[in-house]
């Protein structure tokens, strides 16, 4: 980043998952799949799901929580909220706004921002970018989504693979040396139809017909969007890398979208690392979109995995398609 801006770095974590569990076993009873194919083709074992009264906002405001007491900032502090979900409580008026009332964040700007898996790394680049110019002190980013409710369980193909939780990190300005080093972001508009939810928006809205096409849940062309994250999760990762002036052996932990264990693999093995040098929890939470690299993150620092100095990089991939990558010093 411009050596003129202030460092920005993370100040806290923080994250929630819902209570519900739901097992590879549970799944066997739904649809035509098993425990041992699940596994070996994703890594997954199980997912959290939101209880029926649980929306994205709810999920976002008690990881928030969570992150602003680790910071130690209070929610009035807070100068902007920005929450990646591709499961907003509703079309408008946005989560963040939402999220900002239940915390009492009264003096913040609040908007969405929709870059599905890839949300939380294109949050962060607006929201450091923010704090780096001057233009606000504190940020809170979110990425947090209740997948469930756009899931189709008779889907085989789509089912086993999402769950619902939030992350949270509070950014301000951190010392010299540390704080966000680079980002990569990234999209290809062409390969939107891999991997959408068609209905629901102003191109196809709500009818008798979306509902009973099931246009309103996930839709995913697998293994089209396998060889596509693939090809680009090794490749930011690289690309935010050379722009940070770091080398790959110089990376202490990699926290990567948590969406299948042989992408996750692939990726380590583009940057030459082992996997004792990689966050891996999906097969806890699946594939939680937006939540799914804070929610990583949240668990590293809770856990110890990561130390003042450790060099680490983000990075995911999504619906779009997009894809974002993050180098920074904890």
């Amino acid at each position: 980043m411009n050596s003129s801006l202030k460092p920005v770095g993370i100040l806290g974590t923080g994250k929630y998952v819902p209570e519900k569990v739901l097992t590879n076993f549970e799944l066997e009873q739904m649809v035509d799949t098993n425990d041992e194919w699940i596994v070996t083709r994703t890594g997954i074992r199980e997912r959290r799901i939101a209880s029926a009264e649980q929306a994205s906002s709810d999920l976002a405001y008690e990881a928030s929580k969570i992150a602003l007491q680790n910071a130690g900032i209070a929610p009035e502090e807070i100068d902007l909220i920005i929450v990646a979900t591709v499961t907003p409580d509703m079309a408008f008026p946005s989560t963040a706004c939402i999220l900002q009332d239940k915390l009492g964040a009264k003096k913040a700007a609040a908007f969405d921002l929709s870059a599905a898996c890839s949300g939380f790394i294109y949050s962060l680049a607006n929201a450091a970018n923010f704090i780096a110019t001057g233009t606000y002190k504190y940020a809170l980013v979110v990425g947090a989504e209740c997948l469930s409710k756009i899931t189709d369980y008779t889907d085989r193909n789509t089912c086993i693979l999402f769950g619902d939780g939030a992350g949270a990190v509070v950014l301000g300005t951190v010392p010299e040396g540390r704080g966000f080093k680079s980002f990569e972001l990234g999209a290809d508009g062409a390969g939107g139809p891999l991997l959408n939810v068609a209905a629901g928006g102003s191109r196809c809205p709500a009818s008798p017909q979306s509902l009973e096409g099931k246009q309103h849940f996930i839709f995913m062309a697998g293994s089209e969007v396998f060889k596509f994250a693939v090809r680009i999760m090794g490749s930011a990762a690289e690309e935010a890398l050379r722009k940070a002036g770091i080398d790959k052996s110089e990376v202490d932990l990699l926290v990567p979208h948590q969406a299948n264990i042989r992408i996750i693999q692939s990726a380590l093995q583009k940057l030459n690392l082992s996997e004792d040098k990689c966050m891996i929890n999906l097969d806890k939470y699946g594939n939680v979109s937006a939540g799914s690299i804070p929610i990583a993150l949240a668990e590293a620092a809770e856990s110890g995995r990561v130390k003042v100095g450790d060099c680490l990089v983000l990075v995911g991939f999504g619906g779009g398609l997009t894809w974002g990558a993050s180098v920074l010093v904890w």
